[in-house]
Order: structure tokens, then sequence, then C-alpha cells
């Protein structure tokens, strides 16, 4: 484990914007950042980009951001956090959020503000804590990664929201109709610790984030009082199943039961090794990880990475004096 960065409270925090993601709020957001920062006597430099910029400009204020011993701030949804945390834990420097995606699970759990004037505020008094994640190939994920239907989800829910605007319910719609037509099926080579075994599956899904996974019902056992949390993610296999049986699966998601159907296996692991079976996969396979969506060449390695990411969040005693944003209560 590396040290817990120091931070210089006089240095520029370095703020990353991905200017595409709603360019329209571009503006706003510089406001409230500024405005929140001028009345704390505190400095910042700001970073617009469009998405193709984003992954450079992320590693360049990292660097900045560790010479000068500050923070560097992902300003955006799931997809924008991911590429700067993954520069953040290059480099190890401290990384800031100020949340602005429709779930939020990785703000949430963490008990980062929804609303981008309180988020900043946390910023300017929050201390660096150690936060696990976890690793697909050379990729850092905060929240899932995953093959197979979920990533075609994740396609169809951009398109419907591309057409009928970001809300949870437009996302809950496109899920509905990407699982329905569902007829793709995976077969894996799975190696786990000593257990290697061929599996046939319409979708892999890890899981690093527990209140994403409490609120479908398949999160992983709590330890006893007192005791750590195991560092382990969580693998959700879905099989095979017809069109009556999935949509009694998506019941059992939105009742939070999903761990209970028999057609869904549950396992926690720190590393897994994942070949596709079928020869035409050998050109790369379809992969989603913290709701960005790309191609990788086999094997998949996935596993919990021994080198936490440092994030910026609110001390214990800040939540029991402020309130806490987490009601779930939920860790990474």
């Amino acid at each position: 484990m590396t040290t817990c960065p120091e931070l210089d409270p006089a240095a520029p925090m370095q703020f990353v914007i991905n200017a595409a993601a709603g360019s329209s709020g571009a503006d706003a957001r510089r406001d409230v950042i500024e405005s929140v920062l001028q009345a704390r006597g505190r400095r910042g430099e700001l970073h617009f980009c469009g998405p193709a910029e984003l992954a450079r400009v992320a590693h360049e204020a990292a660097a900045r951001a560790l010479s000068t011993r500050t923070a560097v701030v992902a300003v955006g949804g799931d997809g924008t956090i991911n590429t700067v945390a993954q520069a953040a834990h290059a480099a190890g420097c401290a990384l800031g959020v100020v949340p602005q995606g429709t779930f939020n699970y990785f703000a949430r759990t963490h008990g980062i503000p929804a609303d981008p004037a309180e988020a900043v505020r946390l910023l300017l008094h929050a201390a660096p804590a150690p936060v696990q994640v976890a690793g697909i190939n050379d990729r850092v994920f905060l929240v899932n990664a995953s093959l197979g239907l979920y990533p075609d989800l994740l396609e169809d829910r951009e398109a419907y929201k591309a057409r009928f605007g970001r809300s949870r319910w437009v996302a809950f719609c496109a899920a509905a109709a990407t699982l329905l037509r569902a007829q793709r099926q995976l077969r894996l080579h799975i190696e786990h610790g000593t257990s290697v075994r061929t599996v046939r599956a319409l979708t892999l899904f890890v899981g690093n984030n527990r209140l994403q996974l409490e609120q479908v019902g398949v999160q992983p056992p709590s330890p006893p009082g007192g005791t750590p949390a195991p560092a382990c993610v969580t693998a959700v296999m879905l099989r095979p199943v017809g069109t009556l049986s999935m949509i009694g699966l998506m019941l059992r998601g939105a009742m939070g039961t999903l761990g209970e159907a028999q057609s869904v296996e549950r396992f926690e692991f720190r590393h897994l090794l994942v070949k596709p079976t079928l020869p035409q996969r050998r050109r790369g396979m379809k992969v989603a990880f913290d709701g960005e969506v790309t191609t990788m060449r086999a094997p998949l390695d996935f596993r919990v990475l021994a080198r936490p990411l440092y994030l910026l969040k609110p001390q214990p005693d800040e939540s029991a004096t402020e309130g806490a944003h987490d009601p779930e209560g939920a860790g990474g």
C-alpha cells in the first residue's frame, strides 16, 4: 500500500471537466466551482475538454496535482470519474469527485453530495482515505465491470437517453427492452482460485460497489461485527433463460431479491481469469466498466488491486455531525 498523500491547502485543486457531457452546462459548472472556491478563499484550476482529450488531460492534471500536493477532481458522470480515477490511481495523488450522473453509486457510497456546490465545499475540508478499486486487464473500475448482456444494456440505455432524455425511468425502460430480447450466450472458461470450469451465461457482472449490489439483492455477506470486510469483489452470472423467466428476473431485480433466483450464481473473489471458448472471440470481447463500453482482448483478468485509490470523502465525525449522505450505510 502506498502512503496516503498529504495535501497543501494553498495549492490549487485540479478540476477535470468533460465539456461534452452536457456541454450546455459547462458555464454553470464553472460558476458553481469558482463561486465556492472564492467564498472559501481557495484556488482551483479548471480543465475543460472533450471525450477524445479526457484521458490525456486527466493524466496531466493528476501529475500536476501530485507535484503540487493537491487533488485532481473529476466533474461528471461515471465515465468521466472512471477516467480521472485511472489517472489519479496511476499517479498516486488524491481524487475528488463532483458527481453529475444519474445513479452516482460511487459518490453515494462514499457520502459525496449530489449537489455540485455541496460536493465542492466538501472537497475543501475532506481528507484522503484509501478506497478499494478493482481492475480488468489494464483498466481500473470503481463500481462494476461486465461482459455479455450488460454491455448491450448500457449501449441501449445511451440510445434511449439520446432520444428520450436522462432519467431513471428511461434507464429502466431501456433495460427492460434489452433484457426481453436477450439471445446471445457466452461460453466462458473461468479460472477462480483452484477451480477451473466452462460455463454458459448471458452475462458476467463483477461488482465493486456494495450499494449497487444491495439494491438488486446480490450483495456479499456482511462480516461479523467489528471485523474488517475482506478485500474482494462479487461476480454475478446469469444463466440462459427464456422470456418468462427473464421477466421474473426483472421483477426480482426491482424488488432486490435477484440473488434468490436459481438461474443466478454469485461468488466472491480476489482474482478471476476469463477466456472465451468460441474462436471468433479472439478478435476481442465487448466489455463495460463504470458505464463505458469498449472492446478488450482475451483473456480478461479481473482482480482486486493491491494499491488503493485515495479519495477525498467526509470523515466519520463529519458524517455524524452534518448528516450522512449515505443512508444505506454502504461501503465501497
